[in-house]
């Protein structure tokens, strides 16, 4: 809801998932994980705006019993201590603490928008593992959305698709991609390319999860 609500004034890259620590001292209301959007647009102003917009979308669609957390960076305020800091948020228990001393250090904006407001920790580690370009799985990007339950090599690739290959390094260039049914591919940022992952089920190229 956030990036269809930005595209109107800013190009939207994509929208990544990134998978945090689970554990049983974590509350989380759904898997623990959290979504970072790929804005291109830099600047205080634009920051500014991106971070108002984001607040709007997010209390209007508020849910009791959650702890949203909300942060806004340019690629300039990402140091190796936020992507160390994303890096610990998939193996240990974090603190509020942590992620707001974090943020003040390297002035990003941050906010905690209800509850406990310990959404602020998985806010913090989504821009470090975005950062990355390695990490998590797109939500949205290009046209993948538009594709449900199966799709051919080639139109994935004119999709916004880099590369379809397997977990063992064999690339496909033709065949037939089956997803969930009526739900769209979920490929994985890898080192800066959007790859779908498949393993050979018969004919058929069934799509392999990642995180």
């Amino acid at each position: 809801m956030i990036a269809d609500t930005v595209v109107a004034d800013y190009p939207v890259f994509g929208v990544t998932r990134h998978q945090l620590y689970v554990h049983p001292d974590i509350p989380y209301t759904s898997h623990n994980s959290n979504a970072v959007i790929h804005v291109l647009a830099d600047g205080d102003e634009a920051m500014d705006h991106l971070f108002k917009v984001a607040e709007e979308v997010m209390l209007g669609d508020f849910l009791e019993g959650s702890d949203p957390g909300l942060a806004v960076a340019s690629t300039g305020q990402i140091t190796s201590s936020l992507i160390a800091y994303g890096q610990d948020a998939k193996c240990t228990i974090l603190t509020q603490d942590r992620a707001r001393t974090l943020a003040k250090n390297l002035h990003i904006r941050l906010k905690g928008l209800g509850g406990t407001e310990d959404g602020v920790i998985g806010a913090m580690a989504g821009l470090g593992l975005a950062f990355t370009k390695c990490d998590g799985r797109f939500l949205q990007k290009g046209d993948i959305r538009t594709i449900l339950t199966s799709c051919t090599v080639e139109k994935l690739l004119q999709a916004g698709i880099d590369e379809v290959c397997s977990f063992d390094g064999r690339q496909f260039h033709e065949g037939t991609v089956f997803f969930r049914p009526e739900k769209p591919p979920r490929p994985c940022p890898i080192n800066g390319k959007t790859v779908i992952f498949v393993k050979e089920d018969g004919d058929r190229l069934i799509e392999d999860k990642r995180d």
